[in-house]
């Protein structure tokens, strides 16, 4: 995947995605949102716990601005020429985009985002889909798409909005200003803000406290925590029971 700007690697219950066109602050392409979905729904089975990062100084700048403004990317139709198309076409082309970066929400898994540097629009999105965020002191945040007249379409308004709630979020997303990192950790954008040479040594660290647990109780709390916003509080109860109900009879049937 190098010649698409890539570095996806799988050790064991830990596997890596590295954006890797520090040339360009790791600007993304729709090309490299298919190899991230394909990535994905590969993924083995004993992987646990997913590491996206970026080389070089940036996490990600977000969309390359060649296709923005309508220059064609090794191959890529320009942003812009999808207005052209019907809609259903322009929907399904959207959906493979998202498809990147929305399995990194998957309850088997827990990703981690080491940001550091630019995470913009895209960028920001892709940190975002991660379940935890671990930054530098110069990471900085923008959701950049209303100011080019587009909105985020890459599964980030749900999470933003989780994180930080609507007002402050529309405020974001509205403004396209920085959020820097002391000023995300205060509003739960970044779990953690650590110098830039511990930043590998957190996340590693962070890696392996994840997979201290079993999966599949990491996996259906991660399942109960997504789902608790739309749900009752009752539902949340009967959802609580049920995961718990096949947590006891998978440790019996293992332990018993």
């Amino acid at each position: 995947m190098t010649d698409l700007g890539l570095r996806l690697t799988v050790d064991g219950p830990v596997a890596r995605v590295v954006l890797d066109r520090p040339e360009v602050r790791n600007a993304q392409t729709p090309a490299m949102w298919r190899a991230l979905a394909d990535f994905g729904t590969a993924l083995p089975a004993e992987v646990r716990v997913v590491v996206v990062s970026g080389e070089g100084p940036s996490f990600s700048a977000g969309l390359d601005r060649k296709l923005i403004m309508g220059e064609p990317v090794d191959g890529e139709e320009p942003l812009l020429t999808l207005g052209a198309k019907p809609a259903p076409e322009v929907h399904e082309t959207i959906a493979g985009f998202q498809a990147g970066f929305s399995w990194l929400r998957r309850p088997e898994i827990v990703s981690i985002a080491a940001v550091q540097g630019h995470a913009v629009g895209a960028g920001f999105q892709l940190a975002l889909a991660c379940d935890l965020r671990v930054v530098t002191p110069d990471a900085k945040f923008s959701m950049r798409e209303p100011a080019l007249g587009l909105v985020p379409d890459l599964g980030g308004t749900q999470p933003l909005v989780q994180l930080v709630g609507y007002s402050r979020a529309l405020e974001i997303c509205a403004t396209s200003r920085w959020v820097e990192a002391d000023e995300a950790l205060q509003l739960g954008l970044a779990n953690i803000v650590v110098p830039a040479e511990e930043l590998a040594d957190t996340v590693k660290d962070l890696s392996e406290a994840l997979l201290t647990p079993l999966a599949g109780a990491v996996r259906e709390t991660k399942a109960l925590l997504l789902g608790a916003a739309d749900r009752s509080y009752e539902e949340q109860l009967k959802a609580e029971r049920e995961a718990q109900t096949r947590r006891l009879s998978e440790l019996l049937a293992a332990f018993g």
